[in-house]
This record gives C-alpha cells, structure tokens and sequence, in this order.
C-alpha cells in the first residue's frame, strides 16, 4: 500500500528507495509522486527564493583602508535536474535557515576576498561592476551545492575614518569646479558672440561712416576747387591793379630823382667852390707856418744828433785808451811777477832742503802769529787736571801734532828735519 503526494511549484519532492531495495531516487517540481509504505522515503526541499544580506565590517582594502559593505542577494536552489541532486546532496533534512547560512557564509567570504583585491574608490564608483565580480567569483562555489544567485547588489558601502566622504567633497568640488567651468565657458562664449555681434554693428557703422566721409570730402573738394578758382581770379585782378599801381608810383619816383639829382649837382657845386676857399686859407694860415716849424725843428734835430755821435766817439776812444794802458800794465805786473816767481824757483833748486826749511821756519811765526791773534784778547788760561803730569803729556800731543799740520798746510815734512828729529827723540 501507499500514498500519492502532491507538491506546489515552489518545492521539489524527493522521492528515494523503491521495491526490490532499489535506492534510486525521483525528483518532482510542481506535480505528485507515488510513495510505498515503509519502503519509500519522501522529503522535500523548497525552491523559492531566499534573501540574503551579507554584511563585512571592517574589511580592509587593497590600499588597507577599513571599510564595511553590505549587500543583498536573492537565492534559490536551482530547478536544473542535473543540479538538483547537488541540492538534495548538501541541504536535504536542513531547514531553510540552515540552507540560509551556508550560503550567507559563503556569499560574505567571497565578499571578503574580493574586497582586498580593490581600492575605495573602485569599491564605491563602480558599484555594478564590484556586484558583478562577485556574483562571477561565489556563482561557481554555490552552483556546486545545487544553488543558483539570481542577483546580488551593493546595498551600502561606509567606513569609520571618513574616507569616503572625503571623496564625496572631492567629488563634490570636481562637479562644482565643471560647473563653474561650464558657467564661465557660456559667459566666454556668450562674450564671443556679443563681441561678433558689436563688431559687424561696428563694421556697419564704420561703412556707412565711411561713405558719409567719402561724400563730404567729394563735396569739401568741389568746394575748394570753385574757392581755388574765384581766388585766382580775384589774385589775378588784385596783381594786376597793384601792377598798374606800382608802374604809376615808379614814374613819380623818377621825377622825384631827377629834381633830387639837380639839386645834389648844385650843392656838390656849392661844396666844392667851398673847399677851396677853406683848403687856400689852410696854407696860408697852418700849412706854411708849420713847414717853417718842421724845417727849423729838423735842423735842431740833425745839429743835436751829431754833437750825440761825436760825443759818444769821444767817450769810446777814451775807454779804449784807459783800457789799453791798462792792460799793458797788467802786463807788465804779470811778467815782473812771473819772473820773481821764476827766480825763486831756481834759488829754491839751488838752495835744497835746506832753504825750504829755512822758508818754513822763516814763515811759522807769522803762521804762529795768525794762530795767537785770538788768544790776545784772552787773559788767562786755566787748564782743570787733578794731575799734573797729564798737563805736560797734553802740551807733548800738541807739539807732536804740530809737524801734522804744518804738512798739511806747506807740504813739508818737518820730521825730516834734523834739528827736530834730535828735539822729538829727546822728548821720547
């Protein structure tokens, strides 16, 4: 005997066992199945969707920033036969809560391990493609235990250290910093086209103006040229008028000239009849007068003159005379002294040393008498010795000095003589 059971579409029944001790197994997905009494074993295991949330605190990243993610898969055990036995393998007999926390675990460790391998800002910028790579590493793992994801999302990304809302401000300012770029590139490009816009309104203006100035100067010319030729003609009447004008003041003028002429040839007249009366009374009365005076003058001159030459030779001869006599006495001295001087020289070869001795002493009293003069007017000599021997000993030094000095004086020798040799050796 046995039972038929039915099964929604949300659960699978698991038939296993069966007659004869077969231990096959029957899998039915919203349908019934025949079960034998105490031979077949009937479980079940559902197939709706579980959510998950798989949470990490504080999983640091590849640069080592802390941050926590949560997130949120749906799950189910896959409806693949094939797979289903997988399923029945690792979750027949579990609760769902059992089945929930074997893949939680298994869904936040890959969480984890991917979470190491990316940087913050791969993390929150690009939420998709961080759910996707996970979705891509768990999928294999849990389809093994029979189980397929059919999403998984990025729920909330944060962190304790404030990281991520620094990016936010950095964010933040990059958007406000286009923005503010944005502005200026419009207020530039609106500049641009107002400037365009002022510079063919300029344009325009400078066109017209420029045709305004064409006319005037047209205008201005014709102008002048109408002025050039009144005044030409008004500069040629006034030429001709001040021509006419100056042709009749040079016929006065030549009149004027003439009656001048006539009268300069009277008064030249007149002069002239002048300076001959004053030129006739000039001789009579200065010139003959003053020829009388230079004549007489000039006799007076000649006569002074030649008494001052005669005079001047007189004296010169004179001189000459003075001079010559004087020279011949000179002369004469010269010779008579030459002579004496001669003389002595051959009386001193005859005489020998002998006389020039005699000469000498001969001459030492007046040389003595030269010496003394000053100690004439002395009257009294005091020679301060504390002995007397040193009195003689320094009138001996003197008396022997004395021959020195006469050889400087004279040239002779007076040790030679030997009357003194006898006196020197006596006083030795």
């Amino acid at each position: 005997m046995g039972n038929c059971y039915t099964v929604g579409p949300n659960e699978a029944l698991v038939v296993s066992g069966g007659c004869c001790g077969s231990d096959s197994k029957t899998y039915t997905v919203g349908g019934w199945a025949w079960a034998w009494w105490l031979v077949t074993d009937i479980q079940r295991i559902t197939l709706e969707i579980m959510t998950l949330q798989p949470k990490c605190d504080d999983v640091e990243t590849a640069e080592g920033v802390a941050i926590t993610v949560t997130g949120v898969a749906q799950v189910k055990v896959t409806s693949d036969h094939e797979l289903q036995v997988y399923a029945c393998e690792q979750f027949l007999g579990k609760s769902v809560d059992e089945i929930r926390s074997v893949i939680l675990q298994t869904l936040e460790g890959h969480l984890r391990s991917i979470l190491g391998t990316l940087t913050v800002e791969q993390i929150y910028q690009d939420r998709d493609q961080f759910a996707k790579l996970v979705r891509e590493v768990a999928a294999p793992d849990v389809g093994r235990m029979g189980i397929e994801i059919l999403s998984f999302t990025i729920k909330d990304v944060y962190d304790k250290v404030e990281y991520l809302s620094s990016l936010g401000k950095t964010q933040t300012a990059a958007v406000q910093r286009d923005a503010d770029i944005g502005v200026a590139e419009a207020e530039r490009d609106a500049g641009i086209r107002e400037a365009e816009c002022k510079k063919e309104m300029m344009d325009v203006k400078f066109q017209a103006d420029t045709l305004m100035a064409d006319s005037k100067r047209e205008l201005e010319m014709q102008k002048a040229s109408f002025n050039q030729e009144v005044n030409t003609k008004k500069a040629e009447a006034q030429l001709a008028y001040e021509l006419q004008a100056a042709k009749e003041q040079q016929k006065i003028r030549l009149e004027e000239i003439e009656i001048e002429v006539v009268q300069r040839k009277k008064q030249i007249t007149i002069e002239e009849k002048e300076i001959n009366r004053t030129e006739k009374e000039l001789i009579a009365t200065v010139k003959r007068p003053a020829e009388a005076e230079a004549y007489r003058m000039q006799q007076v001159a000649e006569g002074q003159k030649v008494k001052k030459v005669l005079t001047a030779q007189a004296e010169a001869e004179k001189i000459r005379c003075i001079g010559e006599a004087e020279a011949a006495s000179i002369e004469a001295v010269g010779k008579a002294e030459a002579e004496k001087m001669r003389l002595k020289a051959e009386a001193y070869q005859q005489y020998g040393e002998a006389a020039k001795t005699a000469l000498v002493l001969e001459a030492l009293p007046k040389i003595a008498a030269k010496v003394a003069a000053p100690l004439a007017r002395t009257s009294e000599i005091v020679i301060l010795s504390g002995d007397g021997n040193r009195v003689t000993g320094e009138l001996n030094r003197l008396l022997a000095e004395l021959p020195v000095s006469v050889n400087a004086l004279t040239g002779v020798d007076l040790t030679k003589i030997p009357l003194l040799q006898k006196l020197t050796s006596a006083q030795a």
